[in-house]
């Protein structure tokens, strides 16, 4: 199996006013974490929501996904899950701290948005993946029980996969899809000021 770069842009239109309510109240409620939960969660940091939105939406109106399956690796606060939701996709989110996922729930619940988070880690049991630190913190998680059991679902069940990988840990976590992803499905991840990338995993060796 191989990866693909897939060339693409994000969509370039207007964020609709209920995305932009959703993507305030996230706002208000990441300034509101207190400083003990950030150095509690200090590989939590939010992507740029609107532009991976964007890219979602591009994804979604040129139908580029095989299906309508989606899953956030590592939801924290389950923005991108939820944005995910409001373009048609069916979305689930996997996050490993407790506190994250409950901000995820309440956020979901009070903007009436169809979404599903489970606890864990979205690691499949037996993948034990290279991990690279960097600056001390590893990004990619390794401890906790598999999130899927919680779901009902596996990680080839999926048409759609977002992350926002650590800085070094890339490769390591295109190896984790390239292992566990559906032949077919997108790895779309965001990389800071380098933006958005979108891969899909293929047969055949390259």
């Amino acid at each position: 199996m191989r990866l693909i770069e897939v060339e693409f842009e994000p969509l370039l239109e207007p964020i609709p006013p209920r995305v932009g309510g959703l993507l305030a109240d996230a706002q208000q409620r990441l300034d509101a974490l207190d400083d003990r939960t950030r150095v509690e969660i200090p590989a939590f940091v939010p992507c740029n929501f609107e532009m991976v939105y964007l890219a979602l939406a591009q994804i979604a109106a040129q139908q580029m996904a095989p299906g309508h399956r989606f899953i956030e690796w590592g939801s924290g606060m389950g923005v991108v899950t939820c944005l995910a939701s409001l373009l048609g996709f069916d979305a689930v989110g996997i996050e490993i701290e407790p506190r994250l996922v409950g901000i995820a729930n309440e956020l979901a619940r009070e903007h009436h948005i169809d979404v599903e988070f489970s606890c864990g880690s979205f690691l499949p049991e037996g993948v034990v993946p290279r991990v690279d630190w960097a600056d001390g913190v590893a990004w990619l998680s390794t401890d906790g029980v598999s999130g899927y059991d919680e779901l009902g679902l596996d990680p080839d069940d999926f048409d759609l996969v977002f992350a926002y990988p650590w800085p070094g840990e890339e490769q390591v976590l295109f190896d984790v899809f390239k292992e566990v992803a559906a032949t077919g499905a997108l790895l779309l991840t965001y990389h800071g000021l380098e933006g958005v990338k979108l891969h899909r995993k293929m047969r055949g060796r390259r």
